[in-house]
Parts: structure tokens; sequence; C-alpha cells
């Protein structure tokens, strides 16, 4: 007879086996997994406390019984007792009970001398609590490459001035960083209002401590007092019965960051009042007050002033924010940015998406002649759209958005079309007025890339197009590309 069991026995005093097998059915009932151990006929030998927990089946109902007869009188659905003594492997699989729970089961053979299936050891699971368990993973995974992400931007930071107005602005945030002063910043949306905050916070003397941003615009009012300054166990219907930590205690001393403070409700102002004065909050159905060290950063595309005149932000909380007050220009009044940004989201997205794309010196041209209202992120927004949409390496004018072309790509003057007055003599007003027009067409072919998009985009027919440059001797067939 074989001893196969060498590497998985374990060698017991003897004087204490029986002292073992005494306390042996207490010792599974410290198990924090259900426990279902059958012998290999099928017969139940004994189930543990957390077995019975998980289930809603009860000891004295199934011990002695096989797991075949309790299949068939739907006890649970199934059982894997036959399928591990066939195979002589571990088996898993979801079982359903009468009772109305879906368990895990993780089955596992244990051997005898011969190599036979001697028992079925099984253990079970919640599979709600499993569920739960992935859903985490998932989570923390998705936070873990969201911090990749970020690491990754500010390692390769967007924010190489180039202009003498950015230049000035960031010596003015690094000065103030220093400091532990309130910060409020005001420009239009996408200016970069949040990359600044990092910025002060990467510069201060609370980096390596937490930097949180809150969107007071993303959160629904009746939230937002639990999740700024949490709650205490049992506060409201729902709660957790550990309570929460709000995100001006998480961010104890480091630094929070409240984007776009003008949405704040009025009742929600007066409470991040009292934070300012007394640096202390109070969770949501709590009795008492708790001390914290948080740096507050504000941000906002709203005119303060006038939302104060018109009574939708309080006065006093707008002087306590206006202590170190900075404005970030739009991108239309920093035009030397432009090129070293543009760069920097090609760079991004070429490397996101393993591509080679370059711009021509036209769309270039367009770029930094456009006015890019939504400002920083209406620019990175464009360009990931080109990195996915453009199956070409190059950009061209026909890749971008009317309403780039439409601000500045028609914009010539008579030089650029050709049209000089020394050389129209001996001509009538109406032939010069005809070559002019066929070159301002052929001006449009060139720049939309196609007589098709360029009738489109000047709303004429395409046939159109044709008829009035055939008629100064150019051929339409030859344009079209």
């Amino acid at each position: 007879m074989k001893n196969n069991t060498g590497k998985r026995s374990r060698r017991i005093a003897s004087k204490n086996k029986y002292l073992i097998s005494s306390y042996l059915c207490q010792v599974f009932d410290t198990m924090r997994d259900g426990l279902y151990i059958t012998d290999n006929k099928g017969e139940t030998l004994t189930v543990n406390e957390m077995y019975e927990n998980l289930t809603g089946l009860k000891s004295e109902d199934i011990v002695g019984k096989n797991v075949k007869d309790l299949v068939e009188s739907g006890v649970f659905d199934l059982a894997l007792n036959a399928k591990v003594v066939q195979t002589k492997k571990a088996a898993t699989a979801v079982q359903m009970t009468n009772k109305g729970r879906k368990v895990v089961l993780m089955a596992h053979p244990i051997f005898d001398y011969d190599e036979d299936v001697e028992l079925v050891v099984t253990f079970v699971r919640d599979i709600a609590l499993i569920s739960q368990l992935k859903e985490q993973v998932v989570a923390q995974k998705q936070l873990i490459n969201k911090y990749k992400h970020e690491i990754q931007q500010h390692n390769e930071s967007l924010y190489q001035p180039s202009s003498s107005v950015m230049v000035d602005l960031y010596d003015q945030v690094r000065r103030v960083a220093r400091t532990d002063a309130t910060i409020l910043f005001l420009g239009e949306t996408g200016v970069g209002k949040d990359v600044m905050a990092r910025e002060v916070h990467e510069k201060s003397t609370r980096k390596g401590q937490p930097f949180l941003k809150v969107d007071c615009t993303s959160i629904p009012e009746n939230l937002i007092e639990s999740e700024l300054f949490g709650y205490a166990p049992g506060a409201f219907s729902g709660a957790d019965s550990r309570g929460k930590a709000g995100m001006f205690e998480m961010a104890d001393k480091g630094t929070l960051f409240l984007d776009e403070i003008g949405e704040l409700p009025l009742s929600m102002q007066s409470k991040l009042l009292r934070v300012l004065q007394n640096s202390e909050i109070q969770r949501v159905g709590a009795t008492r007050a708790r001390q914290i060290d948080v740096r507050i950063i504000a941000a906002t595309n709203r005119d303060l002033e006038e939302e104060v005149r018109q009574g939708n932000f309080r006065s006093d909380l707008f002087y306590r924010l206006h202590v170190a007050v900075i404005r970030i220009p739009p991108l239309r009044e920093r035009g030397e940015d432009i090129h070293a940004m543009l760069f920097y989201f090609r760079k991004q997205f070429n490397t996101k998406y393993k591509r080679n794309l370059k711009l021509s010196a036209k769309v270039e041209e367009a770029m930094l002649n456009y006015r890019w209202d939504g400002n920083i992120r209406e620019m990175e927004n464009l360009m990931h759209s080109l990195a996915v949409t453009t199956h070409d390496e190059r950009v061209e004018l026909r890749h971008l958005p009317m309403r780039m072309l439409d601000s500045s790509a028609m914009q010539c003057e008579p030089g650029q079309i050709g049209f000089d007055i020394e050389n129209e003599q001996g001509k009538d007003f109406k032939t010069i007025m005809a070559e002019v027009e066929a070159q301002y067409l052929l001006h449009a072919i060139e720049r939309y890339g196609s007589m098709t998009e360029a009738a489109e985009r000047l709303k004429i027919n395409r046939t159109t197009i044709f008829r009035k440059l055939k008629k100064v001797g150019l051929s339409g067939d030859e344009r079209e590309n």
C-alpha cells in the first residue's frame, strides 16, 4: 500500500490526538467559511455553524443523509461529491438552496493510502460577498489606473509656459503656494484651474499629503453635506452603521480643492465659512465638532461679486475666500502657449493609441487662429478625437470640425486669391469677377480638401463650382482630390 499523504499530512503528538478529535467540531465552527464534509459515498458527515448561517439549512436536517437524496428532495439543486470522487480533482460550482440562498461551492478530495478518495471537503462561501469583493477589486484597479494616469500627466507637465503672462502667473502661484493662505482661482471653463490647484499643492509644504478635488456641480444638493462633512453612525436611513468620513476629514493635513465653488448651495456656504474661520467640521448627525487642518483652494468661472449682489453667494464667505485671488487668462489671450500645448496633446494621444499623427502646416495655422472658446479642455478633446477618428497619419483641413474652419479658413486677402488690379487691363468687370470667383473657389477646394466638401461648406451645388471653374478655363475634375 502506498502512502500518498506525505505532502499533506501533519505530524500530531500522540498524546494530543484524542484532544484534537474531541474538539474538532468546535474547531470547524471557528472557520469563516462554511464547511460541508461527506464520505466517498456522498453521506453527509458534518457541517459547521457558518454553513448553517450561509445556507439557512440546519445540521440536524442534513447530517447522516446522502447528498444525492438531498438534491432529489430539493434541499439544494446540486452536489459536487460524485464528480470529485470520480475525477479525483477539486471542483467548483454555484448552488441554490431551498431557503433561497445562493452560495459558491469549492470541493476538495481527501485521499487514503491507496490514492482513493476517502472524503470530500467542501468550502462554502456567500456569492454576494464574492461579487462585492470582485467589485471592490475592479474599483481599486480603476483607482490605481486613474492615479497612474495622473502621475504620468504630472511628471510630464502640460504647462510649460511660453507666454510672458503665464510665466508671471506661475511665479505668482509658486509664491502663494509657500504660504498656507486660501486661494481663489478665477477663469473661464477649461482654462486649467484644477491643474493650477495641484501645482499649488505640489509646491507647498503639504506636498505628500492628500490632495482631493470636489466638483461642486456634480454632487446632488441633498448629498453634498454628507459628502463634504461625513456623517455619524445611524445619521439617516441607509447610512453605514460605522459612519463615514467626509472629504474634509480625508484631506486632513493636505489640500482640498473646491472646483466651481460658485455652484455651492447657500446652506453649504455657511458651513464652509465655519471651516475657514474655525478649522473644524461637524458630521451630519454628530453632536461634537472635529478639528481639521486642511488648506482650501477654490475655483469658479462665475463673477462672485455679481453673485454676492444678486444674493446667490454669501458676502462673508466671499471675503474669506478673497485672500489670494489669481485669474487664469483664457487661451486666446496667450497664443504663444497654443503651439506647445498642441505638441503636448499630440504626443500624449500618439503614445496612448500608438499613432504617429502629425498636423499639416495649414491645420496648425487654423488652430493658431482659432478662438478656443472651450480653452484647454476643448483642445484636449479635439486632439483626442483626431487621434481616434483620423485614419491618415497627417491631419488635414478636411479633418477639422466646421466651427474651426468657419472661424478662420476663408479669411483671405485679395492677393491670396490672385487678384491684382494692375494686371486686369482690357478685361470687363464681369470677366474679372468670374476669375476672382473661380480663384476663391479653388482656394476653398484646396483648403477643404475636395470640391464636394467645399460645396457643402459654402452651401452651393457641386455642379455650380464645376461650371464656374470651367467658365474661366479650369477643369473641375483636375481640382477634385
